[in-house]
């Protein structure tokens, strides 16, 4: 037993069978997180800044977007540290802390997206107590609950995690809680608890925007003047959540139920799906969609565009 209690390092396996191209995969890597920095950062300084866009709707975007770069921050700077060295390890607390942040993070994204979907629903279908509905206050209360109830609840999960460990692989390019509590020694309640309190938090959440959005619909077929609203405003947010849902998805149900012989890359796909798609388009498709934030990314791109040249037409007269 003495041996067992010694296991404090874990190995990720699914790095294995990428020695070949693995400056071709960190140059990819640091693109796409370079480019989910820069897209979420320009949409969460645009809300910051322009008063104008301190609504709800605008609010809840701002916090999809950081929630992209706290989820993101659990993974990409570990993965692009990993592809630079020829073992792939990580100790038990820093897998804890990696499985909690990934978690906390999908789980944030839907209750974030689950909120997106009540304000459009207050806008649409009882738009005359829209502004009495939707407070600062109340704003304020749901943002913090959107953050707090993921927080806690993983918390919780990760842990009762917590345990002595009898194995050291990891099959997958990150921590998972799920896969960690597979190593325990010990049965561990941790596994039964994990799966049912993500699964029905994504149910519960996944089931509330499905009946928002076919209840808008439903009103939306009454009046010219909201479907055209629902257009705008609803499109985008249908399109995140299909993203995120689907992204997210594939990943969980494989790794419940998926056959050992996929290959090795297709499971690091599946795997990385939901931390690359989601947190890029998210912030295209609102930043192009909604009318108020692309033009107040193109009002200061076209200001820095004019300063530039008049100081080049003032360098150019000296």
């Amino acid at each position: 037993m003495g041996n067992i209690s010694v296991i404090t390092i874990l190995i990720l396996s699914g790095f294995n069978g990428t020695a070949n191209y693995r400056i071709t995969l960190f140059t990819l890597t640091l693109l796409c997180y370079c480019i989910i920095l820069l897209a979420n950062l320009t949409i969460i300084i645009t809300i910051i800044v322009d008063k104008s866009l301190h609504e709800p709707m605008y609010i809840f975007l701002c916090n999809l977007c950081i929630n992209g770069l706290y989820g993101t921050a659990g993974f990409y700077p570990k993965f692009l540290n990993d592809l630079l060295f020829s073992t792939q390890v990580i100790s038990q607390a820093g897998c804890l802390l990696q499985g909690f942040v990934l978690h906390s993070s999908a789980c944030a994204d839907f209750s974030i997206l689950a909120l997106m979907a009540y304000d459009r629903y207050v806008a649409i279908c009882r738009p005359l107590v829209y502004h009495s509905v939707m407070t600062k206050k109340k704003i304020s209360v749901l943002v913090f609950l959107a953050w707090l109830l993921p927080l806690y609840f993983l918390l919780m999960s990760t842990v009762t995690t917590i345990s002595t460990l009898c194995g050291s692989i990891i099959p997958k390019i990150y921590c998972v809680n799920f896969l960690i509590s597979n190593l325990a020694c010990s049965p561990s309640i941790a596994k039964d608890i994990i799966p049912f309190i993500n699964y029905s938090f994504y149910i519960l959440h996944a089931g509330f925007v499905v009946w928002t959005y076919i209840y808008m619909i439903k009103t939306c077929l009454k009046s010219k003047e909201n479907m055209n609203k629902f257009m705008q405003t609803c499109v985008p947010h249908v399109f995140a959540v299909m993203v995120f849902s689907v992204s997210l998805l594939f990943d969980l149900l494989y790794m419940r139920f998926g056959s050992k012989d996929l290959s090795q890359h297709v499971q690091n796909f599946m795997a990385m799906e939901f931390l690359v798609i989601p947190p890029i388009i998210n912030p295209l498709i609102y930043g192009f969609k909604f009318t108020k934030i692309r033009n107040r990314i193109l009002f200061v791109d076209n200001f820095f565009r004019l300063k530039l040249q008049s100081k080049k037409q003032l360098l150019c007269h000296l």
